[in-house]
């Protein structure tokens, strides 16, 4: 059973995943979960507090779950990264990444740092991923492995926004050639 405040940072990732971070308030929250606004002030004082509370929750989810991925091939890494954008796909979620950066301008400056801090460990593990499957033939691309991520990032975040607009099949269809084009698909 969660305790209220990991109930409460559960809800605001989801809302921050659905609407984005400038479309909720506490009264989002606090309604559902059935408590007072100040129950969300006692652990929240600020909504930027709960919006860096968020971040830190996915960054630990990250480096704990790739952390377990190394002694898997780099293919099998880079897949487990694709089923994670998968299964925001399945859910009508987009990504922190993806839900927050295009709000980036408008967001207070701890959560700023926070989304480019996450956004920089995703991509800096994404390009070791790229660069030692490359080394080990599992992966072929030209040009830098850094750079080869932030175009596969990139594909990715945008792969669920459009699915959001152009229909579900999108969303396969980037992927699917993504990993065709670094010779790990189909």
């Amino acid at each position: 059973m969660q305790d209220t405040k990991e109930r409460i940072v559960s809800l605001a990732d989801q809302l921050i995943k659905t609407r984005g971070y400038n479309a909720f308030s506490y009264k989002d929250i606090s309604d559902p979960l059935e408590i007072k606004n100040a129950a969300i002030h006692y652990h929240f004082p600020t909504k930027t507090d709960l919006g860096v509370a968020v971040i830190e929750v996915e960054l630990q989810h990250f480096i704990a779950s790739t952390g377990r991925l190394v002694t898997q091939p780099e293919d099998k890494q880079l897949k487990f990264l694709f089923e994670t954008f998968s299964k925001k796909h399945k859910e009508g979620l987009v990504c922190l990444m993806g839900s927050l950066s295009p709000d980036y301008e408008t967001l207070p400056e701890p959560l700023q740092e926070k989304i480019t801090d996450l956004s920089a460990a995703i991509l800096k593990w994404t390009g070791a991923c790229l660069e030692k499957g490359r080394e080990k033939g599992l992966f072929r691309f030209e040009g830098d492995a850094y750079d080869r991520a932030l175009l596969v990032i990139s594909n990715l975040l945008a792969s669920l926004l459009l699915s959001r607009v152009m229909g579900n099949k999108v969303f396969g269809r980037i992927t699917n050639q993504l990993l065709r084009d670094l010779g790990a698909g189909k």
